[in-house]
């Protein structure tokens, strides 16, 4: 069976899936069966011939060039873009956590490493009407340790000191964090980065600028977060 990891965020935009393609790419440029799991994905377009193509996946994908076709990264693809309770409701299809968890276990049979993404933040709901259902859910069920993905940008130290005070909480293994946008030279930057660090007491994995092609972890340092 293989290693997973779940990739939440502070909030919708934050650059999960940014961070996500670069974790692949590398992963996949040091010869590892890696692959990529969305259990629900809204906002997507259409195609020519009416279905939807799962973006934030086919963005992964592009970027990192692994070889772990669409159609296995996501089993819930919705088009409006809004929270998956809510894009359920409006399209139908609401999600299942037997389906998600039938096929992240294909891919933990068929993969070694496994990078799951969340939807937006930490509590961002999966479904709501057909009972209650939360990203929470799925991170329990399947065990996963996980990171946090923040901007390094003005709001961060309320953003991730919320994000990990609520995760600690519940009990969920937080390996460290990743800062996206970062700048070497912004004093703010470095102030939230020290800020974070100091209330969470968690490591800082990655500082990633924007507009970079590749990730600075050493990927024995990479392949240690997942389990």
């Amino acid at each position: 069976m293989g290693k997973k990891l779940f990739i939440t965020g502070t909030g919708t935009d934050v650059g999960k899936t940014y961070i996500s393609a670069l974790i692949l790419k590398k992963l996949n440029q040091n010869k590892e069966k890696a692959a990529y799991y969305k259990a629900a994905m809204s906002g997507n377009i259409k195609a020519e011939n009416g279905e939807l193509i799962p973006g934030d996946a086919k963005f992964v994908k592009d970027i990192s060039q692994i070889d772990q076709s669409l159609q296995t990264m996501c089993p819930y693809v919705y088009e409006a873009a809004v929270s998956p309770h809510l894009a359920s409701r409006l399209e139908g299809n609401p999600v299942d956590i037997k389906v998600v968890m039938q096929h992240l276990t294909r891919l933990l049979t068929n993969y070694d490493y496994i990078t799951a993404e969340g939807s937006g933040g930490i509590l961002c709901p999966l479904k709501f009407d057909e009972g209650e259902l939360s990203l929470t859910d799925f991170i329990k069920q399947g065990n996963f340790p996980s990171i946090i993905v923040a901007d390094a940008g003005l709001g961060t130290i309320n953003y991730v000191g919320l994000t990990a005070y609520y995760m600690q909480k519940e009990g969920f293994k937080i390996n460290g964090i990743i800062f996206n946008n970062f700048e070497q030279d912004n004093i703010l930057h470095q102030d939230n980065l020290f800020m974070c660090k100091h209330l969470t007491s968690l490591p800082v994995i990655a500082l990633v600028k924007k507009g970079d092609t590749d990730i600075d972890i050493p990927i024995e340092k990479l392949k240690a977060l997942y389990e």
